[in-house]
């Protein structure tokens, strides 16, 4: 189990892998985010996208994915997270697309509030088969601490 103490700020973790289908950049699209550049060829041929392109959710949401799969297999003593800071669609993704994710802890600390549980500050960035950047976010983590009497830091 992966706990606050285990966590080195600097540290770049690589994981995932997520094949993007048609079917699935539709359907969601139907669902959440029903413009024509998401659901349509025809439509999104005439745009900037230049063919149909994920919605910026889904790939978020294909992100989500990748990220808990990684948890899992990784036994993380994770609390969820209070939110995300920043979130930046670099590029277009695209059926056919293949995903993958690389994480690094930009700093950490621990809650004076409550004492049991750290926070992090991380950046994931999410990249194609061709290693592009597609989407960055950066966001907060909560995660259980080991030993929560020990002397909290300055």
């Amino acid at each position: 189990m992966l706990y606050y103490e285990d966590i080195e700020v600097g540290k770049v973790r690589k994981f995932g892998r997520y094949e993007v289908t048609r079917e699935e950049v539709i359907e969601f699209a139907a669902k959440y985010d029903p413009q024509p550049f998401h659901l349509d060829d025809e439509a999104a041929a005439k745009t900037h996208f230049g063919k149909l392109s994920a919605s910026g959710w889904h790939t978020g949401s294909m992100t989500m994915r990748m990220m808990v799969d990684n948890m899992n297999a990784n036994r993380q003593a994770g609390l969820g997270s209070p939110g995300i800071s920043k979130l930046e669609w670099k590029k277009p993704v695209y059926p056919g697309d293949v995903l993958r994710c690389e994480s690094t802890t930009l700093s950490k600390r621990r809650s004076r509030s409550r004492p049991e549980m750290g926070i992090m500050d991380g950046r994931i960035e999410v990249y194609n088969q061709n290693d592009e950047l597609v989407m960055a976010m950066e966001s907060i983590g909560l995660i259980k601490v080991r030993d929560p009497d020990a002397p909290i830091d300055e």
